[in-house]
């Protein structure tokens, strides 16, 4: 079959004819249909995460179920489903209580591992999507309804990690939400979703003014403002421009602030336009420090969340909301390519030269 591989010492992937995996007796082989794509996969393989190279890449996969292993029900072969990439051991503590991505064997289907413990599953499982063929534990796919693609099944993942940064917050009715890196995949996931978690109103943070404008129509019925950094004084970055434009916006502070910003002082600036209790959850990634007196946190009664992963729980949530036609995601999926132009798709991902909200691979 044919897959896209990371190789040690290499920042590209590279297009390989490997074996088709055969599968295990609790194993299922799934034809890929559609395989999501991440930026910050390839952060990750540059610093290491990926415990396993050579190893296929692509956390997110849907596609028919063609062969199954001795010990798995043979009526499956032919079913449609996405891959759900989480692997935990499924007896801690965490994974016990819908807190599955913090297990300390946490790792995901052709992406990173998260710790330094052994990870049997890992170790079998780390080919991930990015190839004709993916094999894994038949525990996890999930079917996937008629009405809903294979594309939009890929991107389940995003989407539930959507869920789970809106449940952290833990938003009242009628909330007022900041969502930064607003017109990227997170953003545009948070955007669609927020109606369903008490959100009345949404302030889109995001570099660019007209790419802003182009995300607006998702909030649907939802009361939308944007602030774009482009049109920010020129020294914002320095001195608190973000948090003064926020605040001209809502006086009082906002409920909360779902974070996706990679990089920058924008974080921090965010977390200073929250309301007294008011919550920022993290999930961008950012290595910038975060230059906040905790006095500010202490006196304002913030509360700051980061968030690495959804949970099974929250992929359900979605397929139910998909399922039931409650949920119509198809339009945040602007890019599809050919696995043959798996390094392009990439490239086009990390640069933003033009606007992405979701992408995906179709083998």
């Amino acid at each position: 079959m044919l897959a896209a591989r990371a190789e040690k010492g290499s920042a590209a992937l590279h297009l390989h004819k490997i074996a088709t995996p055969e599968p295990g007796p609790r194993d299922v082989l799934v034809k890929v249909a559609s395989a999501g794509l991440a930026p910050g996969m390839m952060a990750l393989l540059a610093q290491g995460a990926f415990k396993h190279l050579p190893t296929t890449l692509g956390h997110e996969a849907a596609g028919t179920v063609v062969a199954v292993g001795s010990e798995v029900d043979p009526a499956v072969v032919g079913t449609r489903v996405r891959v759900h990439p989480n692997l935990n051991c499924g007896t801690c503590g965490y994974c016990r209580s819908d807190r599955d991505m913090m297990c300390p064997q946490q790792a995901m289907i052709g992406h990173a591992a998260f710790g330094d413990v052994p990870m049997p599953l890992y170790d079998r499982y780390h080919d991930g999507g990015l190839a004709e063929y993916i094999r894994v534990p038949h525990g996890l796919v999930d079917p996937l309804p008629d009405s809903v693609s294979f594309d939009v099944g890929a991107k389940v993942h995003d989407l539930a990690n959507a869920v789970r940064a809106l449940k952290c917050a833990d938003l009242r009715l009628g909330a007022t939400l900041v969502v930064t890196a607003a017109t990227g995949t997170m953003g545009t996931a948070t955007i669609k979703l927020a109606r369903y978690f008490g959100v009345t109103r949404l302030i889109l943070v995001g570099r660019s003014a007209e790419r802003l404008e182009a995300v607006r129509h998702l909030a649907g019925g939802l009361a939308t403002d944007v602030v774009a950094l482009e049109e920010l004084p020129q020294n914002w970055a320095k001195e608190g421009g973000l948090t003064r434009a926020l605040r001209a916006l809502v006086p009082g502070g906002a409920d909360a602030v779902l974070d996706f910003v990679p990089d920058g002082p924008a974080t921090g600036q965010a977390l200073a336009s929250l309301a007294t209790g008011g919550s920022l959850v993290h999930m961008g990634a950012n290595r910038s420090p975060l230059m906040f007196p905790m006095i500010a946190v202490m006196v304002n009664c913030w509360r700051i969340i980061g968030t690495r992963s959804c949970t099974r729980t929250d992929a359900q949530e979605v397929l139910t909301l998909l399922a039931d036609g409650i949920l119509d995601v198809a339009e945040l999926i602007t890019h599809r390519y050919p696995l043959t132009e798996v390094n392009e798709a990439v490239a086009a991902m990390q640069s933003r030269s033009e606007p992405i909200w979701m992408a995906v691979v179709n083998p």
